[in-house]
C-alpha cells in the first residue's frame, strides 16, 4: 500500500545519497507525473535530458521470452465495475528461451504512458515517454524446457500500479527457469490496454481507503490469481505452451496491496506452496489456523522494524499466524518503490523518491532474495543466504520479532 514519504532538504539528501551527488532530474513534467501518481518526489531541474531508461539485465544463464494473455472469468462480474458482467485480465508471461528472438517487448505501450503522465498533469513532454524502457525479454522467443519442468510464479502489483512494473524481477527469475505471471488487476491500476484497443483505468483510485476497501482489494486479487492459476494449468490452457508448467511448484510474491494479497490467495488456494509480501500492510485476516506454507515479509525498515514506536505491529500480527519456515527481512535505506523496478527509472531519470540506497542495488537485493527464497521452497535447493545476515547484502537485516530486535 502507498506510504507517505517525508521530504527532505536537497543538502541533506546529497549528504545520504553520494552516489547520486551532481544527478540532475530528467525532466522536470516528468518528475512531477511521477510524484503526483506515488512514484517519486521531484529533484532538481535538469539541464540535460538523460539517456533513455532501462531495466538491468537479468543473471541467469537463459535468455528470456514473453507473451501476453487475455483472459475472462465469465463466472463473476468485475468487482468495481458490476455492470461489466465478467472479469477481464491481462497477464503477462515470462519465460526462459531457447534463443533471442527479434523483437525486444515493450515496456508498456504509448497509450498507458500518455495516460501516466496525464494523470499527474504533465503535458510537456513526449507523451510516449514510459513506453521507451528497454527491457530484456523477446516477445514470443520459443520456450525452453520440457514438460512439466518449470516452476511458475505469480506476480501482483501495487496498488495504481501496472503489473510492468515487476518486469525487471520476473526477467530475473524466468532466465533462472521459472515461468513468471504478472497480473493487471483491471480498475485498480492508472491504465491497462486490452487485445480490443480498450483502454481501462483506475476506478478503486477515488475511493475512501478505509480498511474495507483494502480487504476487498486483498480477496478480489486473491480470486484473479485463483482464475489466473485455473486458465495457465487446467484442462485447456490458455497458454499454448502451458505444459512447461509443473503444476505441484506454483508459488506467489507480490509488492505492497499485491503482497498483502499474497497471504489471501495463499489462504483461499492450497496450490501456492510458498508467498513473499514486499513491504505490503495486510488487512485481510489470516485463517484461524494460520498458515503452515513457507513465507517471507521482505520490506522497508520506517514500516516493519518489530519493536520501534510506529511500525511493525502489522507484520507481527501476521507473523504470529505464520507457522511453517518464515523469515522477516528489512533493507535499510529502501522506500516503498525500491522493491520495484520505479527505483531503478528514477535514479535513471534523476528523480528522488526517499530511498537511501541507489535502485540498481535494490533491484540486485530484490532479485537476490526472491530467487533463494523460490529455489530453496520450489526447488528444494538450500539456500544459506535465507539462514543468516550475509557479508554481500550488509544492507540486509534479519528480524527477530520475539525479541524486537533486526540485525
Amino acid at each position: 500500500m502507498s506510504q507517505m514519504i517525508h521530504n527532505q532538504t536537497q543538502a541533506t539528501r546529497e549528504l545520504r545519497k553520494p552516489w547520486r551527488r551532481g544527478r540532475l532530474a530528467a525532466v522536470a513534467g516528468l518528475v512531477a507525473a511521477m510524484a503526483a501518481t506515488g512514484l517519486g518526489q521531484a529533484g532538481p531541474a535538469s539541464a540535460a535530458r538523460a539517456a533513455e531508461p532501462y531495466l538491468p539485465m537479468p543473471t541467469g544463464s537463459r535468455p528470456v521470452g514473453t507473451t501476453s494473455l487475455y483472459l475472462k472469468d465469465t463466472s463473476r462480474p468485475d468487482p468495481w465495475v458490476p455492470s461489466v458482467k465478467a472479469r477481464e485480465l491481462m497477464v503477462s508471461l515470462w519465460y526462459p528461451a531457447r534463443s533471442p528472438g527479434r523483437h525486444r517487448a515493450q515496456y508498456m505501450t504509448p497509450t498507458e504512458s500518455e495516460l501516466l503522465l496525464k494523470n499527474g498533469g504533465v503535458t510537456n513532454i513526449p507523451a510516449d515517454t514510459l513506453s521507451k524502457v528497454r527491457t530484456n525479454a523477446f516477445t514470443d522467443a520459443r520456450p525452453a524446457g520440457g514438460a512439466h519442468s518449470l516452476p511458475l510464479i505469480v506476480l501482483s502489483p501495487g496498488h495504481s500500479k501496472p503489473r510492468s512494473e515487476l518486469t525487471a524481477l520476473a526477467e530475473e527469475l524466468a532466465s533462472r527457469g521459472y515461468v513468471v505471471a504478472a497480473i493487471d488487476h483491471t480498475y485498480e491500476n492508472v491504465a491497462q490496454t486490452f487485445p480490443d484497443g480498450r483502454v481501462t483505468t483506475c476506478v478503486t483510485c477515488d475511493m475512501k481507503k478505509d480498511p474495507t476497501v483494502w480487504e476487498k482489494l486483498e480477496k478480489g486479487r486473491a480470486a484473479d490469481v485463483s482464475f489466473v492459476l485455473d486458465e495457465l494449468t487446467g484442462a485447456h490452457p490458455k497458454w499454448k505452451d502451458a505444459r512447461l508448467i509443473n503444476t505441484s511448484k506454483i508459488a506467489m510474491s507480490g509488492q505492497s496491496v499485491g503482497g498483502a494479497s499474497t497471504l489471501a490467495a495463499m489462504a483461499a488456494d492450497p496450490r501456492l506452496r510458498a508467498g513473499i509480501d514486499v513491504d505490503g500492510t495486510v488487512t485481510a485476516p489470516l485463517p484461524v489456523a494460520g498458515l503452515s506454507r513457507p513465507f517471507l515479509l521482505l520490506g522497508k525498515p520506517a514500516t516493519y522494524t518489530p519493536g520501534q514506536p510506529g511500525t511493525g505491529a502489522n507484520w507481527e500480527s501476521v507473523w504470529a499466524g505464520l507457522h511453517g519456515w518464515k523469515r522477516w527481512l528489512l533493507v535499510t535505506g529502501a522506500a516503498h518503490t525500491s522493491f520495484t523496478d520505479h527505483g531503478v527509472l528514477m535514479d535513471q531519470l534523476g528523480i528522488e523518491d526517499g530511498a537511501d540506497i541507489p535502485g540498481a542495488r535494490a533491484m540486485t537485493i530484490t532479485r537476490r532474495y526472491v530467487a533463494a527464497f523460490f529455489d530453496q521452497h520450489l526447488r528444494k535447493k538450500p539456500q544459506p543466504l535465507l539462514n543468516k545476515p550475509s557479508a554481500n547484502y550488509p544492507e540486509v537485516k534479519f528480524c527477530a520479532p520475539e525479541k524486537k530486535t533486526c540485525a
